[in-house]
């Protein structure tokens, strides 16, 4: 079994930033790829950002040049850097993991108020 644990969510002013972080308890170089998703309250959820084992990386055009998702292997982690942050990025943010079959995280909740 897969566990993923998210840390890093919180509550920031329109502006700021938060750094999303999923620990991993397997290996994520053996993980065909990472990602990050969100879900806001009524809304499906939707994809963030994904990151291969080569590196290569995927955003949905609405984080385009604020989001950067990176990976430490040798940490078993996966970031999530927000910068820039909108009123409509508040969502519950998951981590996600793919290795014949997804695995996800609990989430953790981001806030973007003034």
């Amino acid at each position: 079994q897969v566990q993923l644990l998210e840390s890093g969510g919180g509550s920031v002013q329109p502006g700021g930033s938060l750094r999303l972080s999923c620990t991993v308890s397997r290996s994520i170089s053996s993980m065909t790829f990472m990602g990050w998703y969100r879900q806001a309250p009524g809304k499906q959820r939707e994809l963030v950002a994904t990151i291969t084992t080569t590196g290569g990386t995927n955003y949905a055009e609405s984080v385009k040049g604020r989001f950067t998702i990176s990976r430490d292997n040798a940490e078993n982690t996966v970031y999530l850097q927000m910068n820039s942050l909108k009123s409509e990025d508040t969502a519950v943010y998951y981590c996600c993991g793919f290795f014949l079959r997804a695995y996800w995280g609990q989430g953790t909740q981001v806030t973007v108020s003034s």
